[in-house]
């Protein structure tokens, strides 16, 4: 369906782990409480009203497009933009993450497949460490395999570490484009001043390569990457989103995430920050009732999403609630 799937939940974060519910606001002024499908040149749609969480009625309401012109430009900026990697800059988890695993996997005569509908199950497991190990303990571990404790993490972690070699062979080649939208949200960020990260709990060598190959090296310099084992619990523990935060010298009220995933959005919601879900191949049927909204992708002209005026618009929302 052309155009994008926005919606925000009828809820409004306000700390981290309590959500408290939000009075209706109007489309026109920038909310989102109202799931709606826009389309390209009409601003009639049909959506669902949010009422505690869930869709209470199919109603007609009038919008206009997510990314708003300069007339009503918002006059708040996020401090701070924050990405997810995987499934939200790059779709690379069926085609790039899974097929490095099973290539690793093979290499190593392990006897084992991760076929996509496995994957996308093993990818309510942040982190691929934890994912190899969670898998080999619930199915059992491969023969060759060693028998401690400790031997098995030396054992995952090499297994990891080839896996990475795998993949960014993958992204040196431009096998996995970015997703649409992408490029243009950071240029606008970073031309506009605001602070851009990259907080995954993918290795850092694979993060920093899509990063350096897929945006360029000169944007590349001015994007902060916090990814891999830099922090002891990964997503949804809203660890990596407050060390970005920390780290970048900004309020977490004032960062904007975009993720793809239900784990990141719990992440970052966690943090006590706004988030923005772009859906992804793997995440496209996740419960997302607690993003502020939610697209099928950032977008490119003619078909933008939404932009980071949107963004502000959003961020200003949290702030008065």
């Amino acid at each position: 369906m052309a155009g994008a799937i926005a919606y925000a939940a009828s809820a409004l974060h306000t700390s981290p782990g309590r959500i408290a519910p939000a009075k209706p606001l109007s489309v026109a002024s920038a909310s989102i409480s109202a799931r709606q499908v826009f389309s390209n040149s009409s601003s009639k749609v049909v959506g669902f009203r949010w009422r505690n969480g869930r869709e209470m009625r199919r109603e007609s309401v009038v919008c206009s497009s997510a990314s708003s012109d300069s007339s009503s430009a918002s006059s708040t900026l996020p401090a701070a933009l924050l990405f997810d990697c995987d499934g939200v800059l790059v779709d690379t988890e069926k085609d790039g993450h899974r097929i490095s695993f099973n290539d690793t996997f093979a290499e190593k005569e392990l006897g084992v497949t991760w076929d996509e509908e496995l994957y996308g199950e093993l990818l309510k497991i942040g982190g691929g460490k934890e994912r190899m190990t969670a898998y080999f303990n619930k199915t059992g571990w491969p023969e060759n395999a060693p028998k401690t404790e400790e031997e098995r993490k030396d054992f995952i972690a090499s297994l990891h570490k080839r896996k990475t070699v795998l993949f960014m062979a993958l992204i040196e080649k431009r096998l996995l484009p970015l997703r649409p939208g992408v490029e243009r949200l950071i240029n606008e960020a970073l031309s506009k001043g605001v602070k851009v990260a990259v907080c995954s709990t993918s290795n850092e060598k694979a993060v920093s390569a899509i990063v350096s190959f897929l945006l360029g090296p000169q944007q590349a310099e001015k994007i902060l990457i916090f990814a891999g084992d830099i922090v002891p619990k990964k997503k949804p523990d809203p660890a990596i989103y407050l060390l970005a935060a920390s780290t970048l010298g900004v309020e977490p009220s004032r960062c904007v995430v975009v993720e793809d995933s239900a784990i990141g959005l719990t992440a970052a919601k966690s943090a006590g920050m706004t988030c923005i879900v772009t859906k992804s191949s793997y995440t496209a049927d996740e419960d997302f009732v607690s993003a502020d909204a939610v697209f099928d992708c950032i977008g490119d002209p003619p078909e933008i999403r939404f932009d980071l005026n949107f963004c502000g618009k959003l961020l200003e929302k949290q702030l008065v609630s």
